[in-house]
């Protein structure tokens, strides 16, 4: 039996749904977790919508989103109640082949929890777009609007050749008993695939070290960032969700609900061509938006006045009508 606790303040509690025995994943494999964990904030009586990000995202959206998930913003926490949640595999688990399907089943565990037959809306972001767009083909009846951004229907090859070299990096890291190193280091081989070029020219001079194999000025840059996340998520829990995300495929022909598509010109990781054939595949197209940015796949992060516009489109006819009602 599914336990839940219901939140009593905007600014969040976390919910439990239990993990039957007999749930498995579409490898077969049985997780060892045995529940479910979000966090649900905002006015009890709100629309619902669900927020997912990045693998490295979870229940907290407001830390690692605080851009749009916020009081008066574009996910308003004042006039939206919005549900996150711990993606699995958790950091203690190895071997774990895990789909986007299997993180939209999660989901429907944990709105099974609440009582939430449906969301008004869901907002996912990278691989939190993956899993929206493979909740809106399993549970059409259970979702309203969709908007994805920086996500496709399917992973792209090129994509999925720097993810296996991050992958074969961690294992070997792994195996070798420097764990920790392996994660810095794939963190900065990730980083090199978050931003664009241009960025990097426009940033880092190409002033050479005094001997062969120091760090140039861009290098100094990817240590630290790697060095920050080392301690972030274990070896294991890598490999399965930088996994889950080559797997990903959903047919655009099954999202049947709106959808909002917004995609950048300059993401290498999900090219903009699979954005414009998961658009033109969908039956319920609202709306594609195309922009250029520096920032390639991070600029769902960082176009933050772009993003929070789209957003606002989306999500604001939700409460349009009695923003009154919702806040009593």
């Amino acid at each position: 039996m599914a336990s839940i606790e219901i939140p009593e303040e905007t600014a969040g509690r976390d919910v439990h749904a239990a993990i039957p025995d007999d749930f498995r994943l579409e490898s077969g494999q049985r997780l060892t977790a045995t529940e479910v964990v979000g966090r649900l904030s905002g006015p009890e009586h709100a629309p619902l919508v669900v927020v997912a990000g990045g693998i490295s995202s979870g229940r907290f959206a407001t830390r690692w989103w605080p851009s749009v998930v916020k009081a008066g913003g574009p996910v308003d926490l004042n006039r939206l109640r919005v549900l996150a949640f711990d993606l699995l595999p958790g950091g203690g688990e190895a071997g774990v082949t895990i789909t986007t399907a299997d993180q939209a089943r999660l989901l429907a565990l944990l709105l099974d929890a609440l009582g939430a037959q449906r969301i008004d809306a869901f907002v996912g972001a990278s691989y939190g777009g993956c899993i929206g767009l493979a909740f809106a083909a399993l549970f059409p009846e259970r979702i309203g609007e969709l908007a994805v951004i920086s996500a496709a229907h399917r992973a792209h090859p090129a994509a999925t050749a720097v993810r296996g070299v991050q992958r074969r990096l961690l294992a070997f890291a792994r195996d070798c008993g420097r764990e920790a190193e392996g994660v810095a280091l794939a963190r900065q081989l990730a980083m090199t695939t978050y931003r664009t070029a241009d960025e990097f020219d426009l940033r880092f001079s190409q002033t050479a070290p005094a001997g062969a194999g120091e760090p140039f000025p861009v290098c100094d840059y990817l240590i630290a960032k790697g060095s920050a996340y080392a301690g972030a998520t274990s070896a294991d829990r890598w490999i399965s969700l930088s996994d889950s995300l080559d797997r990903h495929s959903v047919d655009p022909r099954l999202v049947r609900c709106p959808l909002t598509v917004v995609g950048f010109s300059s993401d290498t990781l999900v090219p903009i061509a699979d954005n414009r054939e998961l658009a033109a595949g969908a039956p319920n197209l609202r709306r594609l938006v195309e922009a250029p940015s520096i920032f390639g796949h991070d600029a769902f992060l960082k176009e933050r006045e772009l993003v929070g516009r789209v957003l606002h489109d989306v999500l604001n006819p939700l409460t349009a009508l009695q923003p009154s009602e919702i806040a009593a």
